[in-house]
């Protein structure tokens, strides 16, 4: 069962407290709903499928208000409006998929009574799914189960019907849905333990990422991307950012081995809006042995894989090892050549993996690791701070990799080759309880912006931004000092000790995408 505790992922402040609240109800009370008829390992896949029916149902019945007060607005007859009300084209125009009349919450609730009422939601989702080609193998199994009894289901339909989960604000239905929708994913991975820990990324890890790479337009992608976390939020920070000059819209692709992430990451992508936009392949498979992206170009990879896996999919003569064979006994640079191969020019990488990947010592490591530096191909290294991860005690670093240092011609970026920027953020971030701890808004933008500084990032310019080393936090090294040090990268080495003054305040920067959510709740 669910535990009670605090909100180490900071996503109460984006739904508010009293949607938070329901989620913490539905949790455990879906858990006592479920216990018995449904095994105790598929109940939260049996909510989230649910949530995602009803965030269908909510999003079309949206379109259908405000088609409905169009064609009054125009004059159109009742009787006529009732027609074009049922026009599937008024509703695939506007990107909202089509709800048949089985399918829709209204009738799901107005079910409830019937004997059969099991059998009438699994016909009501298998009906989702042959009307809408991108729904097809996306829920999953559990919620088409036809031997649920109706007390249970109405108890369950009840709990997914909470009014709290309801528009507040500024923010629609759909908007609301969708942040409950992530609070959940984040719930349920911290009560999976290392199983759901391994299948989602923390979101102030996945926030600092996507801040870092400033995804504002082209193609984003996540080699290893669970339940579809971080291509949420590069693609919410995309959308927050769009007045800006962007190379269009943001294009997300993804890859994940575990079938259920899969399936959830694909409801995390549509109830977010994202599907239209989103390709996380055909099926899930394993990226080195079945690359879903065989021709993807990325402008920018982003990936929390697995930590120091030694089972891997290893074939000695992949094209992907440009720097040399990562080690048999663990894939870390394998995932390193894996997101530099496909990048696409100019594009950059952010890969966090264990602190070891930055000074083992194999020889192979080693040897890619001095590869990697001297094709000037790693930008900066960031020690992340401890207990990140709630599962996990293994220290963390986040790698940011680039196709080209150069100033970029058009894009006037600072010309950075023959150096790497090393931060050492080891002392930010704040205990969230007692195991997790969480990046603070102004963590990321201390470590962001040290990037974008360094860079001459068109943001950093913006904002009046100029690069200085830090002592302590940061440190711009040449190459010769890298080799000095035998290619270990760790940040430590090279930051050296903090000045006793306070480092000075950072520039105002543009909005994140969190201060723009906080906002909506204020």
């Amino acid at each position: 069962m669910p535990p009670r505790e605090k909100d180490p992922t900071g996503q109460r402040e984006r739904i508010g407290a009293a949607a938070v609240e329901a989620v913490h109800d539905v949790m455990w009370k879906a858990a006592d709903v479920l216990r018995g008829p449904v095994d105790a390992t598929e109940y939260k896949d049996f909510v989230l499928g649910l949530l995602f029916v009803r965030y269908l149902s909510d999003a079309f019945a949206e379109r259908r208000a405000e088609l409905d007060e169009e064609l009054a607005a125009e004059g159109v007859p009742e009787e006529l409006r009732n027609s074009l009300l049922e026009d599937r084209d008024e509703y695939d125009s506007h990107g909202i998929l089509w709800v048949p009349e089985a399918a829709r919450w209204s009738r799901i609730t107005a079910d409830l009574s019937r004997p059969d009422a099991g059998y009438r939601l699994a016909s009501a989702v298998d009906a989702l799914m042959r009307e809408n080609i991108a729904l097809r193998d996306m829920f999953p199994p559990a919620l088409l189960r036809v031997d649920l009894d109706s007390r249970r289901l109405a108890a369950l339909v009840d709990l997914i019907g909470d009014p709290r989960f309801i528009s507040r604000g500024r923010m629609t239905a759909r908007d609301t849905l969708s942040q409950v929708y992530a609070y959940f994913l984040a719930s349920f991975a911290r009560d999976e333990g290392k199983r759901g820990a391994e299948s989602h990324t923390p979101q102030s890890l996945a926030q600092l990422i996507v801040e870092v790479l400033e995804p504002y337009g082209g193609r984003a992608y996540d080699p290893a991307c669970g339940v579809g976390a971080m291509l949420v939020e590069a693609a919410l920070f995309a959308e927050t950012h769009a007045s800006r000059k962007a190379v269009g819209f943001l294009s997300v692709h993804g890859q994940e081995t575990n079938e259920r992430a899969w399936r959830l990451a694909r409801m995390n992508l549509a109830i977010h809006e994202v599907d239209t936009v989103g390709d996380l392949g055909a099926a899930p498979a394993d990226t080195f042995a079945d690359d879903q992206h065989p021709d993807l170009r990325a402008d920018f990879v982003m990936a929390h894989p697995p930590f120091n896996v030694s089972d891997w999919a290893r074939d000695a003569g992949d094209s992907r090892w440009t720097y040399g064979v990562p080690p048999r006994q663990n894939a870390n640079y394998a995932w390193l050549q894996h997101a530099l191969a496909k990048l696409a020019r100019g594009g950059t990488a952010g890969v966090v993996l264990a602190n070891g990947s930055m000074s083992s010592t194999s020889r192979a490591e080693r040897d890619i690791r001095r590869g990697l530096a001297e094709a000037d191909r790693v930008a900066c290294l960031i020690a992340l701070p401890s207990r990140l991860f709630r599962t996990t005690s293994i220290p963390a670093c986040l790698w940011i990799l680039t196709e080209d240092k150069s100033s970029q011609g058009a894009k006037d970026l600072t010309d950075r080759r023959g150096q790497i920027l090393f931060v050492d953020a080891r002392r930010t971030g704040t205990m969230a309880d007692r195991t997790e701890r969480v990046l603070t808004l102004d963590d990321i933008d201390r470590i962001a912006t040290s990037y974008h500084a360094w860079r001459g990032t068109p943001s950093a310019r913006d904002a009046g931004l100029v690069y200085r080393d830090e002592p302590g936090f940061r440190r711009s090294v040449d190459l010769a000092a890298v080799r000095e040090q035998g290619y270990a990268l760790a940040p430590g080495r090279y930051v050296g000790t903090a000045s006793q003054e306070p480092p000075p305040r950072p520039r105002e920067r543009p909005a994140s995408l969190m201060r723009n959510l906080y906002a909506i709740f204020d």
